[in-house]
């Protein structure tokens, strides 16, 4: 199918921010050079580096393109996504991105996961790092080995069938996040990524894992705690648990409402 038929498609980029002052001004260039039309959500957390300062000055050029959601202090990533996912879906996105501001991801790459989705009918586009072997760079051996073994853990406890299981690089059809009740998703770190992608498995969507390069970033600092890996390890437990005792069901609401998170 020819992309250009498909520009109808509204596309929706969230990145949450938190000190991304060096790095944002040129993902948001980067995003609103791409063709389809992309349009962007910031959801910061009130960065003392004056980031949403820098998003505001943007907004004078791309007004109806670039949005942004101010949040009164750092409530974490899985807080940020899921105000960011009940505004879009309340806004009629039909394709919803999660991208992380620091360029780990590379935004030419948002092309290929929308035709994942948009072209191939896949509901979940995953960027994965591990599909084809390790597509690292920059990360000391380590962090990559943390990080592919989790993807191992996880596999094994839940049996979820991802290579990469704690990917912050995807694409969702609308249709999954309003199946999703949002609200009982529980986590906030890495072990937030790992529980939308089990649930998304759970309810029956079809996922698909997109090979990317990813590139540790440049300019900024890692928000990586030892928190957030144990809140993984753990998480993951407690998902297999759940899942026996409490079997997933498609969200039944009729409208997904989203509350400001300046309340």
């Amino acid at each position: 199918m020819d992309f250009r038929k498909n520009m109808k498609h509204r596309k929706l980029v969230i990145i949450p921010t938190y000190n991304e002052c060096e790095n944002i001004a040129d993902m948001i260039q980067a995003v609103m050079a791409l063709e389809g039309n992309f349009e962007l959500l910031i959801i910061d957390d009130a960065s003392p580096d004056g980031t949403a300062v820098l998003v505001r000055d943007h907004q004078n050029q791309f007004s109806d393109r670039l949005h942004l959601l101010e949040r009164k202090g750092k409530l974490g990533l899985g807080t940020a996504y899921i105000s960011g996912f009940k505004w879009a879906l309340s806004k009629g996105f039909d394709y919803i991105f999660e991208m992380d501001a620091d360029f780990s991801h590379d935004p030419k790459d948002l092309i290929r996961l929308y035709q994942a989705c948009a072209h191939e009918g896949f509901d979940l586009a995953i960027g994965s790092r591990y599909i084809t072997g390790v597509n690292v760079v920059n990360w000391p051996i380590g962090r990559v080995l943390m990080s592919y073994f989790a993807s191992v853990y996880v596999k094994f406890i839940t049996g979820l069938p991802i290579k990469d299981s704690t990917a912050g690089f995807k694409c969702y059809h609308r249709s999954v996040l309003e199946g999703i009740v949002l609200d009982n998703i529980r986590f906030i770190g890495y072990a937030f990524q790992i529980e939308m992608k089990f649930t998304a498995w759970k309810l029956g969507f079809k996922i698909t894992e997109v090979p990317i390069i990813f590139t540790d970033r440049t300019k900024g600092t890692s928000k990586m705690s030892k928190g957030i890996f144990k809140e993984a390890v753990l998480g993951v437990i407690w998902m297999k648990i759940k899942s026996i005792f409490s079997p997933y069901k498609l969200n039944q609401s009729e409208s997904i409402e989203w509350d400001s998170p300046l309340k």
